[in-house]
């Protein structure tokens, strides 16, 4: 767990820059692709380029093995550019939002080595990977957000229309009402005749959520400092957080990509503010001469142990094993974490929902018991 959070949020995230050396691009493509169809596409590509098929036979049988739309156009780009004579990774580039910075470095990296069919098969193990931890957090969190969804609107509804009927039959026998009768009456009214600010008021801070959550500002960065403090959920976010780092910088140094690069790449590929602004120290600390482990542990981003085995894997030359190994360590953990995490919301959420539900039960039989008393006297 981090020790402190980096307290000075980035002022501007436009100035990410891009891939040193990489060039002007002549083309960007908007056109959006799942995150698996690029994820089956690079198993199939790492298995032909390992079988020895050459690069543009294979893009061209996998193009033709894939059905017509968005991909299937880019695919046919990229057998175009690379029958050309352009290098895989810089027709790659052109189409940006379904090859990103990482991949693109990766493949270069691989074709200035020559060992472009490891460096897929690292790249398909590693998106892998990546999909399989994406895949088990949504998951997770389909059934508590049911959970949610379907309390809101139930209550909602009890609320709003099933209430003031209540409260007419209450008013027609004139009877002393108890105070959780009354809490739930008046909330009931307020709901009913200010409908727009119980419910247009949250929507509305959402909709304000989404909007500087996507401009990746200080408010962006203070948001996602906050969340890291929270207790449970704020741990388990920070080893999330250690374990992507460590598995994307591992994995491009492996690839045999530069420090200095590979941390550009993280910190452009990185969707947390408070993790791209430790990166970015680090990246601004290493390129001053210094090491690794040090400003990492500066940053207060990262745990002691990471620190000792970066350092570690720094003097003896295995730094990119002994990230993979923390890349493995922590993900393990953060499995057992969600688990674990899980295990408690759902019943919580159900006894939180039984406890509305109850109050709402109890708030309406009380009167009714007077009502049918009433009417038994004699």
């Amino acid at each position: 767990m981090a020790k402190k959070i980096q307290r000075t949020a980035p002022k501007k995230q436009a100035t990410r820059p891009e891939a040193a050396g990489a060039g002007p691009r002549k083309k960007k493509s908007g056109k959006r692709v799942s995150d698996q169809a690029v994820t089956d596409f690079t198993v199939q590509l790492s298995t032909l380029s390992a079988a020895g098929i050459p690069i543009v036979r294979a893009l061209t049988i996998l193009q033709g093995q894939t059905k017509p739309g968005p991909f299937h156009d880019i695919l046919g780009d990229l057998v175009e550019d690379v029958s050309s004579g352009t290098p895989l990774s810089e027709a790659m580039e052109k189409h940006e939002r379904c090859f990103d910075r990482l991949y693109a470095s990766m493949v270069r990296a691989g074709e200035k080595g020559g060992v472009l069919d490891k460096i897929l098969e690292r790249l398909a193990a590693f998106r892998e990977r990546v999909a399989e931890i994406r895949s088990k957090v949504v998951g997770a969190m389909i059934y508590p957000f049911v959970i949610i969804l379907v309390a809101v609107v139930v209550v909602s509804a009890v609320i709003v229309w099933v209430i003031p009927k209540f409260q007419q039959i209450f008013a027609s026998f004139d009877v002393e009402l108890p105070g959780p009768t009354l809490i739930l009456l008046n909330v009931s009214e307020f709901t009913v005749e200010r409908w727009y600010v119980v419910f247009g008021v949250p929507i509305l801070l959402i909709l304000l959520h989404i909007y500087f959550m996507g401009r990746r500002g200080r408010y962006t960065y203070r948001i996602h400092a906050l969340l890291l403090k929270i207790p449970l959920l704020g741990a388990l976010l920070s080893q999330s957080l250690t374990a992507g780092f460590a598995r994307t910088f591992g994995t491009l140094i492996q690839a045999g990509v530069p420090h200095l690069d590979a941390l550009g790449i993280v910190r452009d590929t990185t969707s947390n503010e408070v993790l791209l602004a430790a990166v970015e120290d680090i990246r601004v600390t290493v390129r001053e001469g210094e090491g690794i482990a040090r400003p990492m542990e500066e940053t207060g981003m990262f745990d002691e142990l990471v620190c000792s085995m970066v350092d570690v894997g720094e003097q003896t030359g295995e730094l990119d094993g002994m990230l993979l190994r923390v890349a493995d360590a922590y993900e393990k953990q953060v499995d057992r974490r969600i688990d674990a995490l899980f295990k408690v919301l759902e019943p919580a959420l159900l006894i939180l929902m039984a406890v509305f539900v109850g109050f709402i039960v109890i708030a309406l039989f009380l009167p009714l018991m007077k009502i049918m008393q009433t009417l038994g006297a004699p």
